[in-house]
């Protein structure tokens, strides 16, 4: 199965080619992705390299923790890729992006403030959880326009942590 995966402004062309390989871009990889317990945590190897993943699902995206930077991901199809180019819609992207919390944790610093300019990749939050520091980054430039948190405050998944406009 092919897919398009688009994260922030880039595309990728990623092929499913068996259960243990993907291409990326034309780029083969071996692969081995599980899920761990009832958490949505996940293992991944990528050519024997071990890394831990957070996915969770959202509205018309995946937002993924890995490697300690947040990733907000639109996957489509070939099919519904074609269908939708061939009729021109074109993806809207939302006018208010909210930054949810990908699992439960410790609010350990907020680097940004209400109202402050903010460009694609910067750190938002620094959210703590099973002892690991993570840096959840803003997908788009934009302002942050809504603050629900404070530095110190305990947050459940997907809770909504802040908006940026």
């Amino acid at each position: 199965m092919k897919y398009v995966t688009t994260i922030g402004s880039n595309e990728y062309q990623v092929e499913i080619t068996s259960e243990s390989q993907v291409s990326v871009d034309g780029v083969e990889y071996q692969v081995d992705f599980r899920k761990v317990g009832d958490q949505p945590v996940y293992s991944l190897l990528i050519d024997g390299l071990s890394y831990e993943a957070y996915v969770h699902p959202a509205e018309n995206a995946w937002q993924v923790l890995l490697r300690g930077n947040f990733y907000s991901s639109q996957v489509e199809d070939e099919r519904e890729r074609r269908l939708r180019l061939a009729f021109g819609s074109v993806v809207s992207e939302r006018q208010e992006y909210y930054l949810k919390a990908p699992m439960p944790g410790l609010i350990i610093d907020i680097p940004v403030e209400e109202g402050q300019q903010v460009e694609n990749g910067d750190v938002l939050v620094i959210l703590e959880s099973m002892k690991m520091q993570n840096e959840l980054r803003t997908p788009r430039a934009g302002k942050v326009t809504r603050m629900s948190i404070k530095t110190g405050d305990r947050v459940d998944q997907n809770q909504v942590l802040m908006s940026v406009e």
